[in-house]
């Protein structure tokens, strides 16, 4: 592929988004070429690849979490540009249905899956945390909410959640939708978000750092929200903010292709690019320039009577990864030096195999002199870290940790997605099934080697690790190319180490219906 395939005006368009005609040939490439499949070989599981922070030393990790974070070393990432269209999926199909109650009843009785969700929606109204902002809004329609034609309030009722002439509530993205009641009161899951890092990120002056990455469309709806509780949420917490936001940038933007594998074009003739996926946010995290980071979901996350455990946990994770940091730092600066002796070799060498579960070719190590260890070693450990938290498989959808065997015959841990395991073959797919761990996208990071310089997280992508999915623009199909996914592929080549944490720390909203969950209840009220 070559320039000419471009018009001028074409080049104009790429390089306006921060993007060079190299770079969309490449995509096209890809495009045209489909997906590489990974290889896994096993799941990991509890002493094969997935570690237990044992009680004993619990309060080591506890206590060197809280001392780095008083340093100032923390900061939370949140990816939260995700619209919350799919948790009302259901909802939308009946919106403007003038179905009789009866008939929706009668059809979820059957085991229609929309009309069932439709049918839990209204008979729990009242425990969403929502529902006030619900009953005003019908009432100033001048429709009734239960007394009287039913048939029409059910409609009523769902748009306006829905509909930009009511709540709006399918045109948000999550973290501006209203997630837990607290008497009278309710917080959004961005508030949630701020009241959580408070506990785990604030510095020893008691400032508290929070990054979240939002839809251009959402950014001013976020920034006046924060204004609107910034005062409320600082007294609370007894920290002082300092939140950021940042958008998905148009350079991280993939070009579509036609079934023909030539560039998609809309109407006005213009190339089409679409959003590469979630690891299109490797950017915003690196330019961050941070030192620690946790990153978490924005709709992953519990009311203030079930974050003790969270909390936990978050600082456990924190300070293993601290203990870990601090040992391949010492390596590496002795690494650096010389003298190297045998005996810090074997002791690098038993460090990379366990904890840090990166397995080494032995036939070729034995016979290796001190210096081409010396060198493999400080590659080895010279790289991002991040501790992963894994909970039980217990049927959520999503991936997993596995063992897997690169192209060149590397082994390594990684966090695999169903659609990165080639869907022709049964001996992966069954492996795949096999996991008895799940990622709940619960992790901590260090962004910044021995000597305090940032690494520059775009060398440390599989760029192979992509996907090719089918989506449709103005009635016609079109493949769009998604980048490899932030916890994926994005992140193949960092240091990983998963362990294991509580299922309690894992409560996300996928639909709008998560809600009446008992961890998303007040105290005694799930159902």
């Amino acid at each position: 592929m070559n320039r000419d395939r471009f018009s001028p005006a074409d080049i104009e368009q790429i390089e306006s988004r921060g993007m060079t005609a190299e770079q969309v040939l490449r995509q096209m490439e890809m495009l045209a070429a489909g997906p590489c499949y990974l290889h896994v070989l096993r799941p990991c599981t509890l002493g094969d690849g997935i570690e237990v922070l044992d009680r004993e030393p619990s309060a080591g990790y506890v206590n060197r979490h809280e001392t780095e974070a008083r340093k100032g070393r923390f900061v939370k990432f949140v990816p939260a540009s995700g619209a919350a269209s799919r948790m009302f999926k259901s909802l939308h199909r009946y919106e403007n249905r003038c179905a009789a109650w009866s008939d929706i009843c009668a059809e979820a009785d059957r085991g229609q899956a929309d009309a069932a969700e439709v049918v839990r929606f209204i008979n729990n109204l009242e425990r969403f945390a929502f529902f006030d902002e619900v009953r005003e809004a019908v009432r100033k329609m001048g429709e009734p909410l239960w007394e009287e034609g039913f048939q029409r309030s059910v409609a009523a009722i769902l748009q306006t959640v829905l509909s930009e002439k009511g709540l709006g509530y399918g045109l948000l993205p999550k973290g501006l939708l209203k997630f837990h009641k607290y008497g009278g009161q309710a917080r959004t899951a961005f508030e949630e978000h701020l009241v959580e890092a408070a506990a785990y990120v604030a510095d020893g002056d008691r400032g508290c750092r929070i990054h979240f990455t939002v839809s251009p469309e959402h950014l001013e709806g976020f920034q006046s929200l924060f204004r609107a509780v910034r005062s409320s949420s600082e007294r609370l917490c007894e920290v002082e903010y300092d939140v950021t936001f940042s958008i998905q940038q148009p350079s991280t933007d993939t070009i579509a292709l036609n079934d023909e594998n030539e560039p998609f074009r809309d109407e006005g003739g213009r190339l089409l690019f679409r959003p590469g996926g979630h690891g299109a946010l490797l950017q915003n995290l690196n330019d961050l320039r941070a030192d620690l980071v946790f990153v978490k979901n924005i709709d992953n996350i519990v009311p203030d009577h079930l974050k003790p455990t969270t909390l936990r946990w978050k600082k456990l994770m924190a300070g293993y990864l601290i203990q870990l940091q601090t040992q391949i730092f010492r390596y590496l600066e002795r690494l650096s030096s010389s003298p190297i002796q045998d005996g810090l070799l074997r002791e690098i060498r038993g460090f990379i195999n366990r904890p840090l579960c990166i397995p080494l070719d032995h036939a070729s190590l034995d016979p290796a002199g001190p210096e081409a260890l010396r060198s493999l070693f400080y590659d080895t450990l010279n790289r991002p870290l991040r501790v992963c938290g894994m909970v039980k498989n217990e049927g959520e959808p999503g991936g997993g940790p596995f063992w897997v065997q690169a192209g060149d015959g590397r082994i390594s841990l990684q966090i695999v997605e169903g659609a990165q395991i080639d869907p022709t073959s049964r001996e992966q797919a069954e492996i795949w099934a096999s996991a008895t761990h799940f990622n709940p996208v619960d992790m901590v990071c260090g962004l910044r080697d021995w000597r305090g310089n940032p690494f520059d997280l775009a060398q440390y992508v599989d760029p192979q690790s992509f996907l090719v999915s089918r989506k449709s623009s103005g009635g016609r199909t079109l493949k769009a190319l998604e980048r490899p996914g932030l916890w994926n592929g994005s992140m193949a080549n960092w240091i990983t180490v998963f362990v294991e944490v509580p299922v309690e720390t894992f409560s996300p909203v996928k639909t709008v219906t998560d809600l009446l969950r008992r961890e998303h209840q007040p105290p005694e009220q799930g159902v």
